[in-house]
């Protein structure tokens, strides 16, 4: 408790209070630390008392295997929110999709094209050497 009136529990931001004589709350949870799981929000109920609400972390969603920003189109999700979730929730429909943002996908097809071209007329080079030889 600070001097001003302002409540911290855990490692949560800090509510103000300044009406109200005392602040304390207890943890609800068998977790007696301030870690980053254990965050709690001081909320005041309607009948006026002061309770904690245990805080979810925020959540880092997929990135792109190659350049790694974030891919749209995804929800940011715990990994066991994203067993429970239809497949279209969890991909985009295109080649890559889920895994590989378009950008670096459209790389990949522009690079493959052009090394086939490059084969196709170092082919064709051999092929002329050839002739050029009999």
């Amino acid at each position: 408790l600070s001097r001003f009136g302002e409540a911290w529990v855990g490692i949560g931001r800090a509510v103000s209070l300044r009406m109200t004589s005392d602040v304390r709350i207890t943890f609800k949870r068998r977790h007696p630390y301030g870690t980053k799981s254990n965050r709690v929000t001081i909320v005041k109920t309607p009948g006026g008392r002061l309770v904690g609400h245990y805080q979810t972390k925020k959540r880092v969603g997929p990135v792109c295997g190659d350049c790694k920003c974030s891919l749209a189109g995804i929800k940011s999700m715990t990994s066991h929110a994203y067993k429970n979730t239809h497949k279209r929730e969890r991909t985009v429909s295109r080649a890559y999709g889920g895994s590989r943002c378009a950008k670096c996908v459209r790389q990949r097809v522009v690079r493959a094209f052009l090394i086939e071209e490059q084969k196709i007329v170092k082919q064709m080079m051999m092929d002329k050497s050839k002739k050029k030889a009999t």
